[in-house]
Protein backbone atom coordinates (compact mmCIF):
# COMPACT_ATOMS: atom_id res chain seq x y z
CA UNK A 1 0.00 0.00 0.00
CA UNK A 2 0.84 3.45 -0.81
CA UNK A 3 1.41 5.38 2.59
CA UNK A 4 0.97 9.03 1.20
CA UNK A 5 -2.25 7.92 -0.74
CA UNK A 6 -5.77 8.75 0.41
CA UNK A 7 -8.70 7.78 -1.32
CA UNK A 8 -12.01 10.04 -0.72
CA UNK A 9 -15.09 8.43 -2.04
CA UNK A 10 -18.05 10.66 -1.58
CA UNK A 11 -21.89 9.33 -1.89
CA UNK A 12 -24.38 12.12 -2.41
CA UNK A 13 -27.83 11.88 -2.47
CA UNK A 14 -29.46 13.72 -5.22
CA UNK A 15 -33.19 12.86 -4.58
CA UNK A 16 -35.85 15.76 -4.85
CA UNK A 17 -35.96 16.56 -1.23
CA UNK A 18 -32.46 17.57 -1.91
CA UNK A 19 -33.70 20.29 -3.54
CA UNK A 20 -34.17 22.58 -0.94
CA UNK A 21 -30.10 22.49 -0.07
CA UNK A 22 -28.70 21.79 -3.58
CA UNK A 23 -26.73 25.58 -3.39
CA UNK A 24 -26.11 25.07 0.12
CA UNK A 25 -24.95 21.43 -0.31
CA UNK A 26 -22.58 22.20 -3.49
CA UNK A 27 -20.68 25.31 -1.87
CA UNK A 28 -20.53 22.89 1.14
CA UNK A 29 -18.60 20.22 -1.22
CA UNK A 30 -16.90 22.76 -2.76
CA UNK A 31 -15.19 24.67 0.82
CA UNK A 32 -14.78 21.13 2.11
CA UNK A 33 -12.70 19.28 -1.00
CA UNK A 34 -10.51 23.21 -1.12
CA UNK A 35 -9.83 22.52 2.56
CA UNK A 36 -8.73 18.87 1.77
CA UNK A 37 -6.35 20.19 -0.95
CA UNK A 38 -4.13 21.95 1.73
CA UNK A 39 -3.45 18.78 3.44
CA UNK A 40 -0.33 16.83 2.57
CA UNK A 41 -0.29 12.94 0.67
CA UNK A 42 -1.94 12.26 -2.48
CA UNK A 43 -5.88 12.20 -2.11
CA UNK A 44 -7.99 10.37 -5.06
CA UNK A 45 -11.48 11.56 -5.09
CA UNK A 46 -14.03 9.59 -6.79
CA UNK A 47 -17.83 10.84 -6.58
CA UNK A 48 -21.32 8.24 -6.48
CA UNK A 49 -24.90 9.97 -6.65
CA UNK A 50 -27.75 8.45 -6.33
CA UNK A 51 -31.74 8.89 -6.04
CA UNK A 52 -33.49 6.14 -7.28
CA UNK A 53 -30.74 5.60 -10.33
CA UNK A 54 -27.25 5.45 -9.72
CA UNK A 55 -24.33 7.33 -10.79
CA UNK A 56 -20.57 7.19 -11.77
CA UNK A 57 -19.92 11.21 -11.39
CA UNK A 58 -15.87 10.38 -11.36
CA UNK A 59 -13.68 8.27 -10.29
CA UNK A 60 -10.18 8.67 -9.02
CA UNK A 61 -9.24 12.16 -9.93
CA UNK A 62 -6.75 13.96 -8.26
CA UNK A 63 -8.37 16.50 -5.26
CA UNK A 64 -6.36 19.59 -7.37
CA UNK A 65 -8.12 18.77 -9.95
CA UNK A 66 -12.08 18.55 -8.32
CA UNK A 67 -14.13 21.30 -8.84
CA UNK A 68 -17.53 21.92 -8.65
CA UNK A 69 -19.63 18.51 -7.74
CA UNK A 70 -23.06 19.44 -9.72
CA UNK A 71 -26.19 17.90 -7.71
CA UNK A 72 -29.24 17.58 -9.47
CA UNK A 73 -32.45 17.19 -7.65
CA UNK A 74 -34.89 14.44 -8.19
CA UNK A 75 -36.68 10.74 -7.57
CA UNK A 76 -36.42 8.33 -4.42
CA UNK A 77 -34.01 7.72 -2.01
CA UNK A 78 -32.18 4.29 -2.53
CA UNK A 79 -29.68 4.19 -0.32
CA UNK A 80 -28.63 0.75 0.49
CA UNK A 81 -28.41 0.02 -3.42
CA UNK A 82 -26.05 2.99 -3.62
CA UNK A 83 -24.20 1.95 -0.75
CA UNK A 84 -23.61 -1.43 -2.05
CA UNK A 85 -22.96 -0.78 -5.76
CA UNK A 86 -20.13 1.77 -4.33
CA UNK A 87 -18.67 -0.21 -1.60
CA UNK A 88 -18.78 -3.61 -4.29
CA UNK A 89 -17.24 -1.37 -7.65
CA UNK A 90 -13.95 0.38 -5.06
CA UNK A 91 -13.64 -3.08 -3.89
CA UNK A 92 -13.14 -4.55 -7.44
CA UNK A 93 -11.55 -1.60 -8.56
CA UNK A 94 -9.01 -1.91 -5.43
CA UNK A 95 -8.13 -5.73 -6.12
CA UNK A 96 -7.37 -5.11 -9.35
CA UNK A 97 -4.95 -2.13 -8.66
CA UNK A 98 -1.28 -3.66 -7.92
CA UNK A 99 -0.58 -3.61 -4.06
CA UNK A 100 2.10 -0.91 -4.05
CA UNK A 101 -0.70 1.40 -6.04
CA UNK A 102 -3.47 1.18 -3.19
CA UNK A 103 -4.57 3.99 -0.61
CA UNK A 104 -3.52 3.26 2.45
CA UNK A 105 -6.70 5.28 3.37
CA UNK A 106 -9.92 4.47 1.91
CA UNK A 107 -12.32 7.33 3.56
CA UNK A 108 -16.39 6.64 2.56
CA UNK A 109 -18.54 9.55 2.95
CA UNK A 110 -21.96 9.31 2.61
CA UNK A 111 -24.70 12.32 2.74
CA UNK A 112 -28.47 12.23 2.35
CA UNK A 113 -31.35 14.29 3.20
CA UNK A 114 -33.76 11.17 3.81
CA UNK A 115 -34.48 7.75 4.48
CA UNK A 116 -34.12 5.05 2.68
CA UNK A 117 -37.08 4.49 0.59
CA UNK A 118 -36.24 3.16 -2.97
CA UNK A 119 -33.77 -0.04 -2.61
CA UNK A 120 -34.58 -2.79 -4.94
CA UNK A 121 -30.87 -4.51 -4.48
CA UNK A 122 -29.93 -3.87 -1.18
CA UNK A 123 -30.72 -4.45 2.37
CA UNK A 124 -30.18 -2.59 5.57
CA UNK A 125 -28.63 -6.26 6.66
CA UNK A 126 -26.40 -6.73 3.53
CA UNK A 127 -25.02 -2.90 3.81
CA UNK A 128 -24.01 -3.50 7.38
CA UNK A 129 -22.37 -6.80 6.49
CA UNK A 130 -20.40 -5.18 3.51
CA UNK A 131 -19.38 -2.47 5.65
CA UNK A 132 -18.11 -4.19 8.63
CA UNK A 133 -16.26 -6.25 6.02
CA UNK A 134 -14.59 -3.82 4.29
CA UNK A 135 -13.96 -1.92 8.00
CA UNK A 136 -12.33 -4.94 9.84
CA UNK A 137 -10.88 -6.53 6.65
CA UNK A 138 -9.71 -3.79 4.24
CA UNK A 139 -9.77 -0.74 7.23
CA UNK A 140 -11.89 1.39 5.28
CA UNK A 141 -13.02 4.46 7.31
CA UNK A 142 -17.16 4.91 6.49
CA UNK A 143 -18.81 8.57 7.70
CA UNK A 144 -22.57 8.88 7.52
CA UNK A 145 -24.53 12.11 7.64
CA UNK A 146 -27.90 12.32 7.28
CA UNK A 147 -31.00 14.62 7.74
CA UNK A 148 -34.63 13.99 8.83
CA UNK A 149 -33.58 11.36 10.73
CA UNK A 150 -31.22 10.07 13.34
CA UNK A 151 -28.02 10.09 11.57
CA UNK A 152 -26.39 7.97 14.52
CA UNK A 153 -29.11 5.48 14.64
CA UNK A 154 -29.15 5.15 10.89
CA UNK A 155 -25.48 4.73 10.51
CA UNK A 156 -25.37 2.22 13.32
CA UNK A 157 -27.70 -0.14 11.48
CA UNK A 158 -25.65 -0.04 8.91
CA UNK A 159 -22.56 -0.97 10.11
CA UNK A 160 -20.88 2.27 10.70
CA UNK A 161 -20.30 3.90 14.16
CA UNK A 162 -22.40 6.11 16.01
CA UNK A 163 -19.26 8.39 16.37
CA UNK A 164 -18.64 8.43 12.94
CA UNK A 165 -21.99 9.99 11.89
CA UNK A 166 -23.46 13.09 12.57
CA UNK A 167 -27.12 14.55 11.96
CA UNK A 168 -27.69 17.74 10.34
CA UNK A 169 -30.85 20.49 9.71
CA UNK A 170 -31.89 20.33 5.89
CA UNK A 171 -31.62 24.10 5.49
CA UNK A 172 -28.54 26.55 4.43
CA UNK A 173 -26.98 27.14 8.06
CA UNK A 174 -26.95 23.03 8.53
CA UNK A 175 -25.04 22.25 5.33
CA UNK A 176 -22.46 25.27 6.33
CA UNK A 177 -22.52 23.41 9.75
CA UNK A 178 -21.79 19.76 8.20
CA UNK A 179 -19.23 20.63 6.14
CA UNK A 180 -17.08 22.53 8.68
CA UNK A 181 -17.72 19.88 11.28
CA UNK A 182 -16.56 17.44 8.95
CA UNK A 183 -13.22 19.40 7.63
CA UNK A 184 -12.31 19.37 11.14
Amino acid sequence: MNPSKTELIIVLDRSGSMGVIKKDMEGGLKSFIEKQKTLPGECLVSVYQFDDRYETVFETRPIKDVGDIPLEPRGWTALHDAMGKTINAVGARLAKTPEADRPTLVMVMTITDGAENASKEFTAATIKELVERQTKVYKWDFTFLGANQDAVLTAQSLGISGAKSMTYNATAGGSRNLFASVSN
